[in-house]
């Protein structure tokens, strides 16, 4: 019985002592959390006295913490005598004269690591995932370099050599590792393409891929894929000419009827570089027929994108006239059918817009929706500039009733919600800001966050101006000038907006007419007169909706347009001190810190 009694307390103590090491393993990492390292140091160690191999990462990090090597260091060594298979004690060992500062020595016992490494591809793996966790890039990277030689493959460990070329932001790593990747896995391409984006910092970078697409190039013709990656590298630098000469090489060798071509053409359109566009169209026109998929659309881009570069400067009512009747013998040639629906959209809204010739774009996009078997959203769009063509041609019940189907064939959707905003948008030119507003609050719940901004800064204004003025005169007279800046009739907003004051003087609309002359400026290309305007809300009227919209603007304009980074640059900051609540906030961080030369955030 006596013996019973004996093995029982013995029982109860061990019970005991092994739930009490979980409680003091948190209090010990309680006073690591709190600052208190000595106290923590004596649990751990009195933890790892009980059980040195699972206690030992504790103790042996609170040791370093408090800047005992010595005893780091023995212990370590202990056990490494004790478990030599386990390769944990030597990296902690060059871990400890590492932080000692006897990089060398600490360097001996990864090199011999290395050196004596089995060819063991899981034991590989795992061992440079802990130099990883150790902090040793460098290390890791050649523990997979030497698996590759022990293992002989030298495709092995690829994405873990990228993922820690990316970390370290070894652009020469990074380069050599994702060319001799790619021709196996092209998939690959678009995230080397992200990953150099991300990590390049300057022209010199991007030389370095260069130089060694080049040599690849010449070295392996038949891989389609470095001329791939060297077109995304010529567009990185706006070497747009040679990006283009490269995609009309790879499409020639490909034989893929243009596709290429086609599809960095809409990226050289939108980059601004109209003369490349164009002749890259005209390269699938000369080299396609009819049949061919993107000989029509090519056709039809071509005349956009000319579009695109008169209007992108001074031009003449004869530059326009000479458009339309490009587009009228394409049509005529191609006939109106839903192969040629998006080249009568287009030339409608040049119809209407430009030309002002209201009826024949009206016209003419009621015979687009016509067309059968049309794709939904390009019917969409059509109902959509249809309804803007009758609002413009005095005729708000047959546009509301347009943007209506829209809204209810497209419900919950982001054309649907842009249907909506377009009505709302009628009522407040047609003065009926009630109902304008009451869309408008439901819009500012828009998934599109342009509509949803747009939608709030609207609903505002609206209220701004109505709460003191309930029968909204000023603001009546307004919303025509707004319709006229819609219609891009500068002359008539202009003269109706110099009339408010007069005819309502005290009005609430002082910054709200800034921002709308800015807007008819910027449309003419009057860029210091814009600047004017909007200076004078970013300064007059700080705390006015407009004010964030006015700062950021100026940014961009004196970034793109006038040639001053240093201001741009004042006015992003700006934007990020002062109005850290603006939409505007993250594309203004972004565009500061380029131009202060940051290197690019690669947190994601």
């Amino acid at each position: 019985m006596k013996l019973f009694f004996v093995s029982l307390i013995f029982c109860l103590s061990a019970f005991s002592a092994a739930f009490a090491q979980p409680g003091d393993l948190q209090l010990a990492q309680q006073y690591t959390m709190n600052g208190d390292l000595q106290k923590a140091n004596d649990i751990y160690q009195k933890l790892f006295k009980q059980d040195n191999e699972n206690y030992y990462s504790y103790y042996v990090n609170s040791l370093l913490s408090l800047k005992q090597f010595d005893e780091a260091e023995s212990i370590t060594k202990k056990l490494l005598r004790k478990y030599p298979a386990d390769y944990q004690y030597q990296i902690t060992l060059g871990r400890i004269y590492r932080q000692q500062g006897n990089v060398a020595k600490a360097d001996d016992v990864y090199n011999n690591l290395v050196k004596n490494m089995p060819a063991d591809q899981a034991l590989i793996t795992n061992l440079a995932t802990q130099f990883y966790q150790a902090e040793n890039a460098d290390y890791a990277i050649k523990i997979f370099l030497q698996g590759r030689k022990l293992l002989k493959n030298d495709r092995l460990y690829t994405l873990e050599l990228l993922s820690l070329y990316r970390y370290k932001r070894d652009k020469t790593g990074l380069i050599e590792e994702y060319l001799n990747f790619l021709p196996q896995n092209p998939n690959y391409l678009s995230q080397a393409q992200n990953t150099f984006s991300t990590v390049f910092e300057n022209d010199a970078d991007y030389d370095l891929l260069r130089t060694e697409l080049l040599r690849r190039i010449q070295k392996q013709p038949e891989e389609l894929i470095y001329p791939e990656l060297l077109t995304w590298q010529y567009l990185q630098q706006k070497q747009y000419d040679q990006a283009l000469n490269q995609s009309i090489a790879l499409s020639r060798r490909k034989n893929d009827k243009g596709a290429g071509v086609y599809d960095l053409a809409h990226i050289l359109a939108g980059s601004g570089a109209y003369d490349e566009a164009i002749r890259a169209y005209e390269f699938i026109v000369a080299n396609g027929s009819k049949e061919d998929p993107f000989y029509i659309p090519a056709r039809v881009e071509i005349l956009d994108v000319k579009n695109q570069k008169i209007v992108a400067d001074k031009y003449t009512q004869a530059d326009l006239l000479s458009i339309e009747q490009d587009y009228l013998s394409l049509l005529n040639e191609f006939g109106k059918n839903a192969g040629t629906a998006f080249a009568m959209q287009r030339l409608a809204n040049l119809q209407a817009f430009k030309l002002h010739k209201y009826a024949d774009a009206q016209k003419l996009l009621e015979q687009v929706i016509a067309v059968p078997n049309l794709r939904p959203n390009t019917l969409a769009s059509c109902k959509l500039d249809l309804g803007d063509i009758y609002l413009m041609n005095n005729q708000p019940w047959e546009a509301t009733l347009i943007y209506s189907q829209v809204e209810k064939a497209n419900a919950g959707t982001p054309i649907g919600q842009d249907a909506q905003f377009r009505n709302a948008k009628l009522a407040y030119y047609t003065g009926d800001f009630t109902w304008a507003k009451g869309q408008l609050d439901v819009l500012k719940a828009a998934t599109s966050q342009l509509i949803a901004n747009d939608a709030l800064n609207l609903s505002l204004m609206i209220t701004d101006n109505t709460t003191f003025d309930t029968t909204g005169n000023a603001l009546k007279m307004y919303a025509r000038a707004d319709l006229w800046i819609f219609k891009q009739l500068p002359e008539k907003a202009l003269l109706t907006l110099d009339s408010i004051d007069k005819k309502y003087p005290g009005n609430n609309l002082t910054a709200d007419i800034l921002m709308a002359k800015a807007r008819i400026y910027l449309q003419q290309k009057e860029y210091q007169t814009v600047v004017a305007s909007l200076k004078q809300i970013a300064e007059a009227h700080r705390f006015n909706l407009w004010a964030d919209d006015a700062v950021f603007m100026l940014g961009d304009l004196y970034e793109n347009q006038l040639n001053d980074k240093n201001l741009a640059k004042t006015y992003y900051q700006k934007i990020i001190t002062d109005y850290p609540g603006s939409l505007w906030i993250n594309e203004a961080r972004k565009r500061f810190r380029i131009l202060r030369g940051d290197a690019p955030d690669t947190s994601s």
